[in-house]
């Protein structure tokens, strides 16, 4: 009875000097001796959002010879803290005072996969199968989520294939896993295998599918998805229609995706918000965007750091620099403190607007120290605008700050080539053989018939390459009809204007959108080539693709590493402004 009584103390503590109490009336009592009560106390202690750590660590160090639920408790709660690499340092202590049970290696995976350490990972491993734990679904599937936050995509595979019970729980954290770490094609083929197998998706299996759509710009997978959401009436779960609309927004589908938005008409979170204002920002409709904003603005729901965020970008994509200023210089007065993305969309907005001076201004204005990012967008503007005095400005302070972004070199040397300063040119890339910095290539993919198909530049790996090679062919000879002229001024090497315009042919996302064409042939016009690619689109695609979208009748969408360009009628959603 008196058990029952003290526990029920414990559960009704709500502030640390209630716990410092109950603490000094366990050991006058004698309660202290008790390990289920002791325990117990230091569970409120060290876990409860009422509880002190470090109070839980002083009444730990107090007790003669703790047991596991003792260690467990410590170890809990620092895997739940802010420093969760310290639960491995209590496991290590633990191990050669007192005996491991399932919990404490729960727990201590917990905290690796939340400090991402990445070397613990296999020593709990080890040690599961040395105790006989292995049999545990519940520790293995914890196991296995350490694995694939940790990035062993490898590992957690192994350990998924060998472990001798798998719930709906152990399938999400490897297909989570693999979708977020750039293997979502296998994620996806993880989820369909899922699906093959019988076993029930729940919303959290959904949202990494979804995700790994996102990623891949998958949309038949991603409507299918979509439908197995609706189906199981679990369309109206916010976070399922949250991915559900980043889904179609990345997909390229953002009217479908403002159809989601639209429908939820309750229980909208400001996530829902900031994705469909960030969806209709990175397409190119920026009034659509704002006057998402202004309705959240006016909503219960009160913007925060990440839909201004949006918000800005909508006005940097669009060039509105009055508009995006505002918005800028307004986020104090509503309650919102500028981060360093805020700014960076500033400096990038002044920048490409020719404002230079004003964006080195703000970086230099700025209470906070300027990371990379923002010297970076000021070195990327400048290559716009030609501005070789400001570009090497920038370039100075990324050098100083220990940058060595393939990017950045390449800006500089282009900017540099532009004025036919070859001898600078030859310093930067010497610069970045001695730094061994080395180029990201260009890589472009592309959804075909359930199938995503990757092309690099000058790429002849694809079994169909002589076919999209003569599909090039023959798009030139049609855009040259049609007024196109190479922009051989964007090929930055000192060769001759015949091998400039050949250089520009088989960029990747040319070879994509030639294949992408060969198999829409004989569909209907509405349906458009999707092409992703993971850098900036290049300047002549941009003009070769609007010309081919007036040509062939032929919409063309493509996603690069910054926002949509949707291609129709021999013009762009961009404006040419990107």
């Amino acid at each position: 009875m008196a058990r029952v009584y003290m526990e029920r103390v414990i559960e009704r503590c709500v502030t640390v000097s209630h716990m410092k109490q109950v603490h000094s009336h366990f050991v006058t009592a004698g309660h202290f001796q008790s390990s289920y009560l002791r325990s117990r106390l230091l569970e409120r202690c060290a876990i409860s959002p009422f509880g002190d750590l470090s109070l839980a660590v002083q009444i730990f160090r107090r007790i003669p010879k703790p047991l596991t639920n003792d260690w467990n408790a410590i170890i809990r709660g620092y895997a739940s803290s802010s420093q969760p690499s310290l639960a491995f340092s209590w496991y290590r202590s633990m191990l050669s005072q007192c005996r491991v049970d399932a919990l404490t290696c729960s727990f201590t995976l917990k905290a690796c996969a939340r400090a991402l350490c990445s070397s613990a990972t296999p020593q709990l491993h080890a040690q599961i199968n040395r105790r006989g734990l292995f049999a545990d679904a519940l520790l293995c599937t914890t196991l296995l989520d350490a694995y694939s936050k940790n990035g062993d995509l490898i590992c957690a595979h192994k350990l998924f294939d060998e472990m001798p019970v798998r719930d709906v729980a152990s399938w999400n954290a490897l297909i989570a896993g693999l979708a977020s770490g750039n293997r979502a094609h296998e994620a996806l083929e993880l989820y369909k295998r899922m699906e093959l197998e019988g076993v029930q998706r729940n919303e959290v299996t959904l949202v990494a599918a979804l995700g790994a759509c996102s990623h891949l710009g998958a949309i038949k997978e991603g409507e299918k998805i979509h439908g197995y959401v609706k189906d199981s009436n679990l369309d109206r779960n916010v976070i399922v229609s949250n991915a559900t609309i980043d889904m179609y927004t990345k997909c390229g589908f953002v009217d479908k995706a403002f159809q989601v938005f639209h429908q939820f008409t309750s229980n909208k979170s400001v996530v829902t918000w900031n994705t469909m204002i960030m969806g209709f920002a990175v397409h190119g409709e920026a009034h659509k965007a704002l006057e998402i904003f202004h309705k959240l603005e006016h909503n219960t729901i009160k913007p925060d750091d990440v839909s201004y965020l949006a918000a800005l970008t909508a006005c940097r994509h669009a060039g509105l620099v009055e508009y995006g200023t505002s918005i800028f210089n307004n986020m104090a007065c509503n309650g919102v403190e500028p981060n360093m993305k805020h700014y960076g969309c500033v400096v990038d907005l002044l920048g490409r607007a020719g404002k230079l001076r004003e964006a080195h201004d703000i970086i230099c204005s700025m209470s906070m120290v300027p990371d990379p990012i923002l010297w970076q967008s000021l070195l990327g503007a400048s290559e716009i605008h030609k501005n070789v005095e400001m570009a090497e400005i920038a370039s100075k302070k990324l050098i100083e700050l220990g940058v060595n972004n393939d990017g950045d070199f390449v800006l500089l040397s282009n900017i540099y080539a532009a004025q036919g300063r070859w001898k600078d040119v030859g310093r930067v890339r010497n610069d970045m053989e001695t730094k061994q910095v080395k180029k990201i290539p260009g890589l472009s993919y592309i959804e075909a018939e359930g199938t995503i198909h990757k092309f690099y530049n000058s790429d002849k790996r694809h079994e169909q390459w002589r076919e999209i090679y003569e599909k090039i062919d023959e798009i030139r000879f049609k855009i040259r009809e049609d007024g196109y002229v190479a922009q051989t001024g964007l090929v930055l090497h000192d060769i001759g204007e015949e091998e400039k315009e050949n250089a520009l042919c088989y960029h990747s996302e040319k070879l994509a959108v030639a294949y992408g064409l060969m198999m829409v042939e004989g569909v209907g016009e509405e349906t458009p080539v999707r092409v992703i690619k993971n850098l900036r689109i290049c300047g002549d695609c941009h003009v070769v693709f609007k010309h081919i979208s007036k040509i062939y009748k032929r919409e063309i969408i493509v996603r690069d590493r910054v926002r949509f360009h949707r291609f129709k009628d021999g013009s762009c959603s961009c404006n040419d402004y990107w």
